[in-house]
């Protein structure tokens, strides 16, 4: 038997802009709470395949979805191709509905089975949608209602090197993160939890240059030899949203390895953590510089590591 939700939230924001927040799934790590990773399986205009990590209650489940782009109609539909029990099957829809030129309705559907139709399975289920949808709505409220164009708030920049050694070795270095507070000058503390095959709930201190301590938590998917992606569940008081990943692969010039960071910046932080009269800018910047930092200070200990051990 099919089971529908329908969630729905009046936007003070243009529709364009909303559909085109829900529309690249690419931002989705970090802005939607529960969404940890995406990767891209297939793309074409009007139509995309995925596969998406996402936090459901306490869980990390991972499925592959479609999902059709319906730019003119202002509607995204989506299918799940593989579901996750208890779940049997998923779709739904986005519609974004123009009430006025800065006014949109935004409709959030989901039609879904459950393995056995086992009522106790129903409710889980319903009861998941109806915690992850309406902060997935308040989310694009959030980001598209700043005051900002949605490029400034959410960027995405990126650092890499050329090592000494084996990305398999660089891989391992960035995967042993429990050992980082003996191995890293700017982390202070970790606490690691395996939570699933090839899936890390960190908790971590780190250290910043004026000496002050941030705790930070995410959540990490590690796929040997060539990725790690994670999602901070508490990013710094700056950001809405942190995600990045490590890209780790063996060339003829030795083995190179990326950094990637996609950011939402809070507007209405900025003054509070930067000072009074601090603008969008300064926080990018200030924000580019301080996770570039950590990330090319973790690229040139893992270089270290794996110069060691060719």
């Amino acid at each position: 038997m099919p089971h529908r939700t329908e969630h729905t939230l009046t936007v003070a924001a243009p529709a364009r802009v909303l559909y085109d927040l829900a529309a690249d799934v690419t931002r989705w790590p970090a802005i939607f709470a529960p969404t940890v990773h995406v990767r891209h399986l297939d793309r074409s205009g009007s139509g995309e395949r995925f596969q998406l990590w996402a936090l459901v209650g306490d869980e990390v489940k991972t499925w592959t979805s479609r999902r059709g782009l319906d730019a003119a109609g202002l509607r995204i539909s989506f299918r799940q191709e593989r579901s996750q029990p208890p779940i049997a099957s998923m779709s739904g829809e986005w519609i974004f509905r123009e009430l006025a030129p800065d006014r949109t309705e935004i409709t959030l559907v989901h039609e879904f089975t459950a393995v056995d139709d086992d009522p106790e399975q129903v409710r889980w289920i319903r009861a998941a949608l109806d915690g992850n949808s309406p902060v997935e709505l308040a989310a694009l409220a959030r980001i598209a209602t700043t005051g900002h164009p949605v490029e400034d708030v959410v960027f995405t920049f990126t650092d890499r090197v050329t090592l000494d050694g084996a990305a398999a070795d660089a891989y391992d270095f960035v995967d042993r993160c429990d050992l980082w507070p003996r191995r890293l000058p700017h982390v202070d503390r970790v606490v690691l939890r395996d939570i699933g095959p090839g899936l890390q709930d960190l908790e971590m201190d780190t250290v910043t240059e004026d000496g002050a301590t941030h705790t930070t938590r995410s959540v990490r998917v590690c796929t040997p030899p060539g990725r790690i992606v994670y999602k901070q569940r508490v990013p710094p008081r700056l950001l809405l949203g942190h995600s990045g990943r490590w890209l780790f692969a063996d060339t003829e010039q030795g083995a190179v390895v990326t950094a990637e960071h996609t950011v939402a910046i809070d507007p209405a932080r900025v003054g509070e953590v930067l000072g009074e009269g601090a603008t969008l800018a300064d926080a990018r910047d200030f924000i580019r510089s301080a996770l570039g930092r950590n990330s090319r200070t973790t690229l040139a200990h893992a270089g270290s590591y794996a110069a060691a051990r060719r």
